[in-house]
């Protein structure tokens, strides 16, 4: 699963998801996680009510299926969401490495609802249902 990070640092999630000059992404496993690819977003990050400027944003982590963030506008939430990312707010700047180990341990063990459904992301929905049992009358 591939999780992307707003960070100002390139080592700590502590940035706002519209302004973050680095998105860094990452691939998770249970057995470990490594670096994909730091995408770097230029000037001009700063402009309120500029919904041009997540477009490359989105396009960067469309494969991602969580993002980290110290903040998120609401329209920007709303996109990220409709392109199947979940967005995860951070309360203070945290350490990328931390929180990859955490996410690493947790998928390691009985992930909670919303994280097996990000894990799902990219995969075809398929329904078995033949183990259902015949409704009586």
């Amino acid at each position: 699963m591939k999780v992307a990070f707003a960070t100002q640092d390139q080592q700590r999630v502590d940035a706002h998801f519209g302004w973050a000059p680095h998105l860094a992404v990452y691939d998770v496993t249970p057995e470990g996680y490594a670096f994909v690819q730091d995408f770097a977003f230029g000037d001009g990050l700063d402009e309120d009510g500029d919904e041009d400027k997540l477009t490359p944003k989105l396009a960067a982590i469309g494969d991602c299926a969580i993002v980290y963030v110290a903040a998120i506008g609401g329209s920007a939430a709303a996109r990220v969401v409709a392109s199947r990312i979940h967005p995860v707010k951070v309360t203070q700047p945290e350490p990328i490495l931390d929180i990859l180990d955490k996410l690493q341990n947790v998928l390691r063990g009985t992930p909670p609802p919303w994280l097996r459904k990000a894990l799902m992301k990219g995969q075809e929905r398929s329904f078995d249902f033949e183990d259902d049992a015949e409704v009586k009358r």
